[in-house]
């Protein structure tokens, strides 16, 4: 309160403005007395209640009768300015992501909703500033696919925060095992499964599956897998499993490809974690002159458009892409809305296999 050319009550208002802004005093917590006031700043009671009569009327403090003066919580900022979604996805213009995205963008959209993106690069520190920044925004709710989710959650804090200030948020692809939202996710443990009964049922003996194991998809890929083949008796061997990270993908998976098929006792087909992997070790093929089918058979899974881009086209698992994202926005809106009781719900698409040039028969 140093402006001279200010009214007092006018000086004060600003003060106290900075005390509501800035949290020093919080929502409905007590106001200091009229006369605890007016010691304080050396002003008269009269202005000190001028003051807080404005402030009442402004809506930022409020009476109750006998018992004092209190901080009102902050008004919302109207409805139309708060129909904004965010979105977190490990990626967004990569592989099958892009799809997703626009799936949940026209849902949204024809809703009356806009959406904010962000991505984390399967980067937890990534995902840690991604959640503290729409936190910071009025946003309505989230979508979110969890970064490394077999890799546990240091940003618990950051999920709990979100249910704290009642934000529903629901997850794709996985969920921590943690949190109780909803996920829409595919069965990846029962399309590991089909990718190695499709080759056990074409006579294929020899299997090495290559999994990226730092996210539950890949985990449950991997289990999915390994079950084909011990329900059908085939032998572990020590090249039958090949895992990587989102750090090593480019590296570990093709060398090890390279490796194995250049030993006189070689697998006959690989299970891969995904098309973008399969189609890497199409090459990996090529450079130890083999054919694909001819010589080796191939999976993938998500039947993305890389299934389909190369001159062999490639036996895969189908995810749902667009329809996630159009149902994990629709589910996320019925849940602001009040409409879903059960928060837990989860959506489980179940994948299907699609035979195409990269497999066959050594019956």
């Amino acid at each position: 309160m140093s402006d001279k050319q200010m009214p007092k009550y006018m000086q004060l208002k600003q003060e106290i403005l900075t005390w509501l802004d800035s949290g020093r005093m919080k929502p409905n917590e007590r106001m200091p007395t009229e006369h605890e006031i007016a010691a304080l700043f050396q002003i008269s009671r009269q202005t000190v209640r001028q003051t807080l009569g404005e402030l009442e009327k402004e809506g930022r403090l409020y009476r109750l009768q006998g018992k004092g003066t209190f901080v009102s919580q902050p008004k919302t900022r109207p409805f139309q300015e708060t129909q904004t979604i965010g979105m977190i996805t490990t990626y967004i213009s990569d592989y099958i992501f892009p799809h997703i995205v626009r799936g949940t963008e026209g849902a949204l959209r024809s809703r009356g909703y806009s959406l904010t993106l962000s991505s984390t690069d399967n980067d937890k520190n990534k995902e840690r500033e991604n959640l503290e920044s729409l936190l910071a925004q009025p946003v309505r709710g989230l979508i979110i696919e969890p970064t490394k989710s077999a890799q546990g959650n240091p940003n618990l804090d950051l999920y709990l925060s979100l249910q704290v200030h009642d934000i529903p948020f629901i997850m794709i692809n996985e969920r921590y095992p943690e949190l109780h939202c909803p996920c829409l996710k595919v069965d990846d443990e029962s399309g590991g499964y089909a990718a190695a009964k499709h080759l056990i049922d074409l006579g294929h003996r020899n299997i090495a599956g290559f999994f990226k194991t730092d996210d539950l998809q890949g985990a449950n890929r991997l289990k999915g897998f390994i079950r084909a083949l011990r329900e059908h008796q085939l032998p572990l061997q020590q090249y039958t499993v090949t895992h990587y990270t989102t750090e090593t993908k480019s590296t570990v998976p093709y060398d090890a490809a390279l490796s194995m098929l250049r030993q006189q006792e070689r697998p006959t087909a690989f299970v891969c974690y995904n098309d973008e992997l399969a189609v890497r070790l199409l090459e990996a093929a090529r450079q130890t002159g083999l054919s694909v089918p001819d010589d080796l058979s191939v999976t993938g899974f998500d039947d993305s458009w890389l299934s389909t881009a190369t001159e062999v086209k490639l036996t895969t698992l189908t995810h749902p892409k667009t329809d996630m994202g159009v149902r994990a926005a629709e589910l996320l809106l019925d849940l602001i809305q009040g409409r879903v009781e059960d928060a837990a719900k989860d959506i489980v698409y179940a994948p299907e296999l699609i035979i195409r040039d990269s497999t066959r028969s050594l019956l």
